[in-house]
């Protein structure tokens, strides 16, 4: 790993304290808090969900960045639920087939350097009957998807690998999942190329899978 993402890791989070604060942590709270059983937090970060996770969950948190990790692992006496921390990737869950109650991405699949990878290993995890629950940034329209395509290349850098113009949502009926977006919403000025974001949940079709 870089220097820079050691650095990224340390500045995390004191540079997203405020949307925290003020409209991400509420969001993740009402996201996950129906779970229950086997939960896969995949690319886990610096453990903002930890404490939104309820005590029937056991929770596997995936973080591949060594820096990100060693910060999740400081911070999982904020969890009420059992969690396990897994130097893992989002293209590979360290989990069986059918396995897993719930897959949960916040704020990741913008990073991840193949989405239609890590879409298609939480529909290998997942049981029957569970889902992918997610609260994303993705593509926006018009001149703000244009604005995001220009400053993209620039920001990925910037941002350790952070593509703001993901079309997260047409990415996942790629993969064969059928979503419910519950809300959409911004964060700070409407021209932030992180805007817009989705919150929502998302289950397999396993009929398109063949299963």
């Amino acid at each position: 790993m870089s220097l820079g993402s050691a650095v990224f890791a340390a500045l995390y989070d004191a540079s997203s304290r405020q949307a925290e604060e003020t409209e991400l942590a509420p969001r993740r709270a009402a996201l996950l808090s129906g779970l229950a059983g086997s939960v896969f937090d995949v690319g886990a970060g610096t453990g903002a969900n930890l404490p939104h996770f309820p005590a029937a969950c056991t929770v596997t948190a995936v973080e591949p960045d060594p820096h990100m990790r060693r910060r999740l692992a400081a911070k999982l006496n904020t969890a009420a639920a059992t969690v396990t921390v897994a130097d893992a990737s989002a293209e590979a869950l360290p989990a069986p087939d059918a396995s897993v109650d719930a897959v949960v991405f916040t704020l990741v699949l913008c990073t991840v350097p193949d989405p239609a990878a890590a879409l298609a290993e939480a529909a290998r995890v997942l049981k029957p009957g569970g889902r992918l629950l997610f609260l994303e940034h993705v593509r926006g329209s018009g001149r703000h998807a244009k604005l995001q395509d220009f400053v993209q290349p620039l920001w990925s850098v910037a941002v350790q690998g952070c593509h703001p113009n993901r079309d997260t949502l047409t990415a996942l009926a790629a993969a064969g999942f059928s979503a419910t977006v519950q809300e959409e919403f911004g964060v700070g000025p409407g021209w932030n190329p992180v805007n817009p974001l989705v919150v929502g949940s998302a289950v397999p079709d396993r009929r398109q899978a063949g299963q």
